[in-house]
């Protein structure tokens, strides 16, 4: 792992920590409960991820700066909560950046583990959906995938892009900045011109 992949994973631990935290806004928690919320929204779907895999230990066990990274993200949460809080969008913005992060390094954990492409893009999917969507199953709100807003379907974009250009000898930095970027811009204009994927109904 580079220095600036992992550098991105601690990133988007982070961020997932402070969305975690930042959505029992209207349930009352502590600061445990906001604790606990930002942990399994930040491991949640890269634990599912590494042991669908068999990959062990798990990452956030094998290395204690993960968890630092989620402390972090709790305090700052914490601590300005109010500023944050004030923004509508701040949660969707930790939330897509979280997501924009994890996808691709989870499309890396699962190359690194040599299976096939089509299985590395849905296991990058899953480390970023995942933990999100425990985190709406406890706070009793429905799974951000079941929404019609375009949610996983950003990270399968990223995820695909990766591929594309792991395949075409594209440097790994770049590829995992220009692929999180493609994520972000997926998820914002989806948000800000309500674009969905077409309903599905029985016939």
């Amino acid at each position: 792992m580079t220095n600036f992949q992992y550098m991105l994973e601690l990133l988007g631990t982070f961020f997932f920590a402070i969305s975690g935290a930042l959505a029992i806004q209207d349930h009352h928690n502590d600061l445990f409960g906001a604790g606990f919320m930002g942990f399994v929204t930040a491991i949640g779907g890269g634990t599912l991820r590494d042991i669908m895999l068999g990959s062990y230990p798990l990452v956030w066990i094998g290395d204690v700066h993960f968890l630092y990274s989620i402390f972090a993200g709790v305090l700052v949460a914490y601590f300005f909560y109010s500023s944050l809080i004030v923004h509508k969008r701040t949660f969707m913005i930790f939330d897509t950046l979280g997501i924009s992060f994890f996808t691709i390094l989870g499309v890396e954990k699962a190359l690194t583990l040599n299976v096939e492409p089509e299985i590395a893009a849905i296991m990058g999917m899953f480390t970023a959906v995942m933990g999100g969507v425990i985190r709406d199953v406890l706070t009793n709100e429905t799974p951000v995938i079941f929404r019609r807003e375009i949610y996983a379907t950003a990270c399968l974009s990223g995820a695909v892009l990766y591929l594309i250009l792991y395949r075409a000898g594209v440097p790994r930095d770049a590829n995992l900045l220009v692929s999180s970027l493609l994520i972000v811009i997926v998820r914002v204009l989806a948000v800000k011109y309500k674009l969905a994927l077409p309903t599905f109904r029985k016939m």
